[in-house]
C-alpha cells in the first residue's frame, strides 16, 4: 500500500510547529506554515503566518501576495485588493500567476483586478 504525499500533511504540519516553537521568528519555517495550514483549509491560520511574516519581511513582495491571497480566502475582499496593490508596488511581477491564481479567483470579474494584474505585467516587462 502506497502512502499520498498529503497523508503525511499533519505530520510535516506538526514537526514545523514544533520548529516555530523553538525560534518564533524562523521566517523560511513560517512561510511554509503558512502555505500548508492553506492547502489543508485552515485558512485563518495561514492568514496568521502571513500576516506574521509580513511584519518580519515588509518589504518582501511574495510574502505580502501571499497575504493578499489569504485576505481574500478570508472573505476582506477590501484589504485582499489593497495588500495586492502593496504586494506589486514592492515589485511582485507574475502577472501570469496572479491571473489564474484560485486563492484570487474571486476577484476574476473585479475591475481592480484587472488593473493591478496590468500594473504586474509592467513590473515582469521591466524585469526581463
Amino acid at each position: 500500500m502506497s502512502r499520498k504525499p498529503e497523508d503525511d500533511l499533519p505530520f510535516v504540519i506538526s514537526f514545523y510547529e514544533s520548529i516555530l516553537r523553538r525560534d518564533p521568528q524562523y521566517d523560511s519555517v513560517i512561510e511554509i506554515l503558512g502555505s500548508l495550514y492553506t492547502k489543508t483549509g485552515r485558512i485563518a491560520d495561514g492568514l496568521k503566518m502571513d500576516r506574521k511574516l509580513v511584519r518580519i519581511r515588509p518589504d518582501d513582495s511574495t510574502a505580502r501576495y501571499n497575504l493578499a491571497c489569504s485576505l481574500a480566502l478570508s472573505h476582506k475582499f477590501e484589504d485582499a485588493l489593497q495588500t495586492l496593490s502593496e504586494a506589486i508596488s514592492l515589485g511582485y511581477s507574475d502577472a501570469d500567476w496572479m491571473a489564474k491564481d484560485d486563492d484570487l479567483k474571486c476577484f476574476n470579474n473585479h475591475a481592480a483586478f484587472k488593473e493591478l494584474i496590468e500594473l504586474a505585467r509592467k513590473n515582469q516587462q521591466r524585469n526581463t
